[in-house]
Order: structure tokens, then sequence, then C-alpha cells
């Protein structure tokens, strides 16, 4: 990780779970990590517990709404005027809605295409702008994916989103290919956690706290800083080395 000292990270949805470990541990290996979440108040604490801690790096919190491509395209200004530019693009900002096929909303459906594929896509793209328009060769873009963009498992309150995590799975490799074509150096990763304990299930379940909390008894779920840990392994990898996908699980998830 030393070659990434005092370069830039961009870190979506950094406010809480894998988000704030993710940036909680670049900031640790001397990284400069803009964090950026519709709650940024939580990013600021994260941030003064970073500085507090001694890190090495700094965390700058962004607010950013990802519904919102203006707001996005913004942050992008700001991250060029502020900072020159990305270096690392991590895309975990990522949600779900127990909307069946059969009978979901389609305001519910809307809303995880547009953060956890349009989001992505934007970012991305601006984020590989930022690199090209600066020659920056060996920059990195992350998408936290998830094995739901692996397998269907039968549960009707997340086949939808699994179809968007299908989409990361998809992306990933088409971005990886569109690198190569490009003749760059910048690698595309796509990382897939299987159950792990954050936030995610008491806000999909948010009007049923028991089903919440069952999402995480049947078996010892993943932590946050397991998926943060193969972010810098990721990142770690040497220069010649593309990994396209690290999937993981607990170790008693069946599927």
């Amino acid at each position: 990780m030393d070659r990434w000292k005092g370069r830039v990270a961009l870190v979506t949805g950094a406010s809480v779970g894998i988000g704030a470990a993710v940036a909680k541990e670049l900031v640790r290996y001397g990284m400069k990590v803009v964090g950026c979440a519709r709650d940024v108040e939580k990013i600021q604490k994260l941030a003064e517990e970073c500085q507090s801690t001694g890190h090495s790096g700094v965390l700058v919190p962004f607010k950013c709404d990802l519904n919102n491509e203006e707001e996005i395209l913004s942050m992008f200004a700001a991250l060029k005027a502020q900072h020159n530019g990305v270096d690392v693009c991590i895309n975990n900002a990522g949600l779900a809605h127990p909307e069946s096929l059969l009978n979901g909303n389609t305001s519910g459906w809307r809303n995880m295409l547009d953060i956890n594929v349009l989001a992505l896509c934007i970012c991305t793209r601006e984020a590989y702008q930022s690199m090209k328009e600066r020659s920056v060769d060996d920059g990195h873009i992350i998408n936290i994916n998830s094995m739901s963009g692996h397998r269907v498992v039968p549960s009707t309150d997340v086949h939808f989103y699994s179809s968007t995590k299908y989409a990361v799975t998809a992306l990933t490799e088409g971005l990886r290919q569109e690198l190569r074509e490009a003749k760059t150096h910048i690698r595309a990763t796509c990382i897939s956690p299987g159950v792990v304990e954050t936030e995610f299930a008491p806000r999909l379940y948010r009007d049923n706290a028991d089903k919440a909390a069952a999402s995480y008894s049947k078996f010892k779920p993943l932590e946050a800083i397991d998926v943060a840990n193969s972010v810098t392994y990721v990142l770690s990898a040497p220069p010649h080395v593309q990994i396209g996908d690290v999937q993981m699980r607990p170790v008693e998830q069946l599927l």
C-alpha cells in the first residue's frame, strides 16, 4: 500500500458499514480519502476519529446525494478543484428494498437502479475521466458488489436487488475490457461479499426488527472490516495483476 500514500480515493456511502470501514482503512494507510454520503455528519465524526487516532492519511467528508447526477458531477468538480482529481474510486454505496417482482413498487425498483447501477456508472465514468486527463495510468476502480450478483437466493425480498448486483458483475467485466481497449493500466475489480453485519438488513426490513435481526443470527456473518481488508488486498496487488472478482462469504453460509 506504500505507493498509495498521499493519493486520493473516493469512497461512496462512507457514513456507515462497509464504506466507513473502507474509508478508515485507506486513511490508516496514508491516503487522502473523500468520503461521500447524504449523512455527512457521520463522516465528520469518523474523520475526527481518524485524526485523533493519528492515522497518516486524512478523511474529507463530502455531502452528496447519489440519486442526483448534478450533485455527483459537482462532487467530481470539487475533487478536481480541491484535490486535483481521484486516483482510486470505491463504488460502495448500495441499497435494497423488499420489493418482489410480482408485487413490487416501481419507486423501490427505480431507487435500487439509480443507486446500485446508475450512480455507480456515473462515478466510474467521472473517475476514469479524472485519471485520463491527468495521465494517471495506475488508478483503480473497485465496485463493492455482492454474492447476490452471482446467484439468486429463494427470497422474494431481494430478487430485484439481485438483478442490480448481476448488473454490477457485468459492468465490472465490461469496464475491464474497455480499459484494456483504451490501452491503460487502470484496473477494475469487483468485491462480492455474502452476509455482512451492517445496517443493510435493518434498512431492508425497517418495519420488521425481528426479521432484520434474524438475518445475522443464523451464523457468524462477515464484518465490515473483512471487506475493507479485501479492498486493501486488491489495491496492494502488483501492477501487472488484475483481480477481477473477490467472492467472500461466512464459512457457514450455504448460498
